[in-house]
């Protein structure tokens, strides 16, 4: 049996990125865990000073964990939908730094549920967390960006930003939202020299997938664990599902002065899933 987590990636920021973003502040948001705290990992093992953020509790043993391996980084907790902590967040990163360089809105959630089942109260909470709260951030962070003379805003999307997925009516519009959000933003603040890009992974090897596994096989067929999601990487063309480095990969090419004159696109990281 083929399982998600069974097939990782290689890491190359450490060879590639080493030291390119000295003195460089970096915020990334849903980093407790996962792809966040693997973006998180690699802008820091780059030079980078990072703040990891994030609603659980746990993002602070996640901070620690990177702390005893000698990366500067702290951890600020905060609901990403909660409009007054997120401007407490941006105020408390001003004064301690200054200025932003870099932000990622990773922080996100999925919901797989039939029309029927799905209330409005479940819809809006995506809509909340992978499309509101990023405007939020990226509101807030601005100004920081500004004061750097410019920066990165990378935001999380997704393939569903490409195809809408049966059974995720809210998970595909809050996507298909942050490729609108990254365009007309990547306008509008590309007179302050900041760019503003989306990332679109496709299978990645994370938690979430188990999820996904059990809710969207037990409604499109009889599926064993891990069955569909075997399935669906016999079709990626390269072979095998996303490593979390390898979109951290990904996220520090489109941060860095190499990517200096990309913004308002959209790229998937999705082994060739979707071609466009």
């Amino acid at each position: 049996m083929i399982g998600v987590a069974s097939m990782p990636g290689k890491a190359v920021s450490a060879d590639l990125y080493r030291g390119h973003f000295t003195n460089k502040y970096v915020a990334v948001t849903g980093a407790a865990r996962g792809i966040g705290l693997a973006i998180a990992r690699a802008f820091a093992e780059s030079g980078a000073t990072v703040c990891l953020i994030d609603r659980d509790d746990y993002v602070q043993f996640a901070s620690d964990d990177l702390k005893a391996d000698g990366l500067d980084v702290c951890a600020l907790q905060a609901d990403v939908t909660d409009e007054i902590q997120m401007v407490r967040l941006f105020e408390e990163l001003g004064t301690s730094w200054g200025k932003l360089d870099v932000l990622v809105n990773n922080a996100g959630v999925i919901a797989i549920s039939d029309l029927a089942d799905t209330s409005v109260a479940d819809f809006k909470r995506v809509l909340d967390v992978n499309t509101t709260a990023m405007f939020l951030g990226i509101r807030e962070a601005a100004p920081l960006l500004r004061a750097a003379g410019g920066g990165s805003i990378l935001n999380a999307a997704s393939g569903q930003a490409r195809q809408g997925f049966i059974y995720t009516p809210s998970y595909a519009a809050s996507k298909f939202g942050v490729l609108g959000l990254t365009q007309s933003l990547a306008k509008e603040l590309a007179m302050d020299k900041i760019r503003v890009n989306a990332y679109c992974p496709g299978i990645v090897a994370t938690e979430m997938w188990e999820y996904n596994d059990r809710e969207w096989g037990s409604r499109l067929g009889n599926y064993k664990p891990g069955e569909l999601i075997a399935e669906w990487i016999d079709n990626i063309p390269l072979g095998r599902p996303a490593s979390e480095s390898d979109v951290s990969n990904l996220i520090l090419f489109l941060a860095s002065s190499a990517a200096e004159y990309i913004t308002g696109q959209a790229v998937n990281i999705d082994g060739g899933m979707f071609m466009n």
